[in-house]
């Protein structure tokens, strides 16, 4: 496991700025250890389905989609840092950022990834997916694979949420992050989907069970 060189990536007691430093590094260096393992689990879970293998990529999805509830979870921890002493040692980041993180990279990547794999499998299938959702029973796996995939987004989203609002606590919305953005200018990206097509489809539901109602 390396654990002696693990446990010494963290700066040491004599060269923090403040002693929050340690749960900073250990919030942000466990959540690109995760990140790591999701983004890996995502992109073998699409090579399965490239190959028509459903069942081992749904397995592999929801290893994924638990570990961005930890990455998510552990967040909270960084709001027990006072906003003065973040301030104190955020100069020693330099020039570090959120879209710095490898794993925040990597994201989109492999998100996209599963997107064409799924595409695929679609098309192998001859099926539409808004007929995957009206008759959901007649394709429990691909139906699975569907909301495995929109709850991969959803986590996705809210743990971007989370940590603009854990960034907007500690330095205040109107502040200027490190690489020159404004927190509010992230605050507005968070809102994009990676998996557009899942979420069009539930409103194209809403719209026809309404027309249905009404005819």
């Amino acid at each position: 496991l390396r654990l002696d060189e693990l446990l010494s990536l963290q700066t040491s007691p004599e060269e923090q700025v403040q002693h929050d430093e340690l749960l900073f590094q250990t919030v942000h260096q466990s959540s690109e250890l995760w990140l790591k393992f999701a983004t890996t689990e995502v992109d073998r879970a699409a090579s399965h389905l490239e190959q028509g293998e459903i069942a081992p990529a749904l397995r592999l999805l929801r290893r994924a989609v638990l570990s961005m509830q930890y990455i998510t979870a552990q967040l909270d921890m960084l709001n027990q840092m006072a906003p003065w002493e973040f301030l104190g040692f955020r100069v020693a980041l330099g020039h570090g950022a959120g879209f710095d993180s490898p794993g925040f990279r990597r994201v989109p990547h492999v998100t996209q990834h599963v997107a064409s794999a799924l595409d695929r499998v679609l098309e192998q299938a001859g099926v539409e997916l808004i007929d995957v959702y009206r008759h959901n029973r007649d394709h429990e796996q691909l139906f699975a694979l569907a909301e495995l995939l929109t709850e991969w987004d959803e986590r996705v989203w809210v743990w971007r949420f989370r940590h603009y609002s854990i960034v907007a606590r500690a330095i205040g919305e109107g502040t200027i992050g490190t690489q020159g953005t404004p927190v509010q200018v992230l605050g507005k990206l968070i809102a994009q989907r990676q998996l557009p097509k899942l979420w069009e489809v539930r409103t194209r539901l809403a719209a026809e069970f309404d027309a249905e109602q009404d005819s």
